[in-house]
């Protein structure tokens, strides 16, 4: 049955038998997706100053805030309130205590739109409590599991609480971010190596085995464990010191470490199939970033860093996220994982986002027209997810 009865006998519906709060994955992407559309309407308007909010944050403040620490923690805890379970072999969390860690990142949201009303110290405790409590959830699950080779996923996202944290009180104390901004998009950039690392080898070697292919990806090894040394070293060095020489050098050997280990995977074999050929695409932009951001440093006056930046963070972070939710969303909800005329439409327009988003700053005199353009497609990237994807995650498994 779907519901249960109060003593007066009418029927009470249990939160368990709605389909949106059946995983996480479920009202987290949604979330991200509509978040994402309508921060970037925000933060356009905030630039034309046709809205005042978050005017503590800044525009430039509040829309990385909200990229970094709104947006990317729904999508992350979508995929770890999915993956966690294949992991531990334990149920996942559902029905109210996962409408109640939503309800939690909404309020975040919130509060930093209300930021202008009610001070930097509010928000700063409204939003900064959401990290620290899916940290404890992660490892709670882990440790019940005894999931233990798992337990660095926590250790990046109690990095990405504390840079959160520290984002907040450098926006209270100096008017502006840079360490939180940087240890947020390490803790991230961090993820997608590990993660990324993972996920993308594996579907793409379960693809090429189903066709028989004569080439598959290399087993995980000890270049990639040298590859993931060189990454971490080069993100602790970007944290600590933006503006040394040798950051700059650590960052190109960790560009070059991450793009050998991407052609380690076989990924021009699978053209044929955008959904497992944008998790390439996307790893990709983060070998791109650690050049261009490498090059920014050892070369300030002919490379701008904020396209560093958003290679890493529109390229990096936004293609890969999509390319999970759309992933994650098809398999889960019971439909075939192959992409659709609307999911390339999707795979497209991120794409496209980045590579403006990137150039813009090389165009000084189309600058502010190529924004625009990175802003559009970005729009039309996540909001054809709700659209495309939306359907699929209100409903119940096909």
């Amino acid at each position: 049955m779907n519901g249960s009865r109060v003593p007066g006998g009418i029927p009470r519906l249990r939160l368990q038998s709605i389909a949106l709060l059946r995983y996480g994955f479920r009202p987290f992407f949604l979330g991200a997706a509509l978040w994402a559309v309508a921060a970037m309407a925000l933060w356009i308007g905030f630039l034309s100053d046709d809205w005042s909010f978050a005017r503590a944050y800044g525009a430039v403040g509040w829309h990385v805030h909200e990229f970094l620490f709104g947006y990317v923690s729904a999508v992350l805890t979508g995929f770890l309130l999915t993956a966690i379970p294949n992991w531990t072999g334990r149920l996942p969390l559902q029905g109210p205590p996962l409408l109640a860690l939503f309800l939690l990142w909404l309020a975040g949201r919130i509060a930093m739109l209300a930021a202008g009303r009610i001070g930097v110290v509010a928000a700063m405790a409204i939003d900064g409590v959401y990290l620290p409590i899916l940290a404890l959830t992660i490892l709670r699950e882990i440790v019940a599991g005894g999931n233990w080779r798992n337990l660095k996923v926590t250790i990046l996202v109690v990095a990405m609480a504390l840079a959160n944290i520290v984002f907040h009180a450098e926006v209270a104390r100096f008017g502006a971010a840079g360490y939180g901004l940087r240890l947020g998009c390490a803790a991230i950039i961090g993820l997608i190596i590990l993660i990324g690392g993972r996920i993308t080898p594996s579907f793409t070697h379960n693809w090429l085995m189903r066709r028989q292919s004569s080439r598959l990806p290399a087993p995980l090894g000890r270049f990639d464990v040298a590859s993931l040394a060189v990454a971490g070293a080069a993100l602790l060095s970007w944290v600590a010191a933006p503006n040394w020489r040798g950051t700059g050098v650590l960052l190109l050997l960790a560009a070059l470490a991450q793009a050998a280990r991407l052609t380690r995977w076989a990924g021009e074999r699978t053209w044929r199939e955008p959904i497992v050929l944008i998790l390439h695409v996307g790893y990709g932009f983060v070998p791109l970033g650690a050049l261009v951001l490498g090059s920014a440093i050892l070369w300030p006056a002919l490379i701008p860093p904020s396209s560093a930046l958003h290679a890493w963070t529109t390229g990096g972070i936004g293609t890969m996220t999509l390319a999970v939710m759309t992933r994650a969303s098809l398999g889960h909800t019971g439909r075939d994982v192959a992409a659709t005329p609307a999911t390339i439409v999707i795979y497209g327009a991120i794409v496209i986002a980045t590579l403006t988003r990137v150039a813009a700053p090389f165009l000084p005199s189309l600058y502010e027209q190529m924004l625009v353009a990175a802003a559009v497609a970005w729009v039309v990237a996540f909001g054809g997810f709700v659209v495309a994807y939306g359907p699929m995650l209100v409903r119940a498994r096909a």
